[in-house]
């Protein structure tokens, strides 16, 4: 999914997001505004990952969710 997409349609993923990583708060989700490279990020940090592992599971379900939404 392109970072403009991601971007624009980050209202409705959102609610998604939040059912994938629990752990993140709403606050959290809020900064993060459909930024990509922030919700990588906040992905490493919460979940202790290093940043491929935390990119490829962020892809891994934007790809999904980007293929049922459509």
């Amino acid at each position: 999914m392109n970072a403009d997409v991601l971007k624009g349609k980050w209202k409705q993923i959102r609610g998604e997001a939040k059912q994938w990583w629990g752990v993140l708060t709403d606050d959290e989700l809020d900064q993060i505004a459909g930024e990509r490279d922030k919700l990588v990020g906040k992905v490493q940090e919460r979940y202790g990952w290093i940043k491929e592992k935390a990119e490829a599971e962020v892809d891994r379900r934007l790809d999904t969710y980007e293929r049922t939404a459509s």
